[in-house]
């Protein structure tokens, strides 16, 4: 009988193999390549944010892709002049308006938004802006006041501003909702093009949000994807609105250029499908 030593040793050596490898993967996917990629230019205070939202059952939510540095008159106001409404609170005539709207294709520019959380913590502001002629479509962004005001800074608004696509059903729970469009990235690009537009905004700029993200579902079971940056915009200050003009983005870094590069293939995919 032939000796099984050299079988044995095959076994061991791609065990070694596949344990390495998962080891290797591990070490780049959550450890060197989100550290690598993180970037607060000129914000370095939201660097420990929290960066999804979560439903009052603690699902996790929409994803954060906007902030805006002013008051709070100031957001009211930039967000007034780029054409947002905001949102009545949820009650039982405002939802009756809202099935209305669905159903007979009426208008209702300040329907209200479900509720999510953001570190315990639902919206202090929503806004939305119509896309059709009733409430099935619409641009809708939560804002929460994150940061408040420290020496020559700001106060601070952490917002996700998605695309309402239609009404369905949950998911999860089964109630109805609106479903968001998969690409956020694009609800956030057009967001801060808008307030650019509207002169009402100082600076863009972006920072590190929720990462590179392919498949990922918000509160509502809804697939989404996104790059992972959270363009933050310095409001004008007293709502005092400029001569509207493309607001120059700052730069980032190289590295960042590099991996939105590689996620815009997966994302060119991501949008075939």
């Amino acid at each position: 009988m032939k000796p099984r030593y050299p079988e044995n040793r095959r076994i061991r050596v791609v065990l070694f193999s596949l344990c390495a490898l998962v080891l290797a993967y591990a070490l780049i996917s959550y450890a060197l390549l989100p550290t690598f990629w993180r970037h607060y230019e000129g914000h370095e205070r939201m660097a420990d944010l929290a960066l999804v939202t979560q439903t009052k059952l603690g699902i996790p939510g929409d994803a954060l892709n906007v902030a805006l540095e002013g008051e709070e008159a100031d957001v009211i106001c930039a967000m007034t002049a780029a054409g947002w409404a905001p949102a009545d609170g949820t009650t039982i005539r405002s939802s009756l308006k809202i099935v209305g709207s669905v159903i007979f294709d009426r208008p209702y520019p300040t329907a209200p938004v479900s509720d999510l959380f953001y570190e315990g913590k639902k919206q202090d502001l929503a806004f939305q802006k119509a896309a059709g002629r009733s409430a099935d479509t619409r641009h809708h962004v939560r804002f929460w006041r994150a940061l408040g005001a420290q020496k020559d800074l700001r106060p601070l608004w952490v917002g996700a501003v998605t695309f309402d696509r239609g009404v369905g059903v949950s998911a999860y729970t089964g109630q109805i909702t609106h479903h968001i469009a998969a690409d956020i990235d694009n609800e956030r690009d057009k967001f801060t093009a808008n307030l650019a537009q509207a002169g009402v905004a100082e600076d863009i700029r972006q920072v590190s949000g929720v990462g590179p993200t392919v498949f990922a579902r918000n509160g509502g079971g809804d697939y989404y994807f996104t790059d992972g940056e959270m363009s933050v915009v310095r409001l004008s200050r007293d709502c005092k609105a400029n001569q509207p003009a493309p607001v120059a983005a700052s730069p980032a870094p190289l590295r960042y250029g590099l991996k939105n590069l590689a996620f815009g293939a997966l994302a060119a995919l991501w949008r075939r499908l």
